[in-house]
């Protein structure tokens, strides 16, 4: 697969997968709306995001021997 796709593919799963949760569970809608409303605390939601991101790709990274 072109690495480009892969990664288009891997942005796009993440996007739904956020979407669907804030759709199955309010809360967690209410949740990002509560830390997006102080920025100290929006740091962290970005910082969350990103370490969801960076796990998400190094393990579909991952080359099986």
């Amino acid at each position: 697969m072109n690495p480009r796709w892969a990664f288009f593919l891997t942005i796009t799963g993440m996007v739904i997968v956020i979407i669907v949760l804030c759709l199955i569970f309010p809360a967690v809608f209410e949740l990002v709306k509560a830390f997006s409303g102080e920025l100290r605390f929006f740091w962290w939601i970005i910082l969350l995001v990103a370490l969801a991101a960076w796990l998400i790709i190094w393990g579909f990274g991952k080359k099986e021997k």
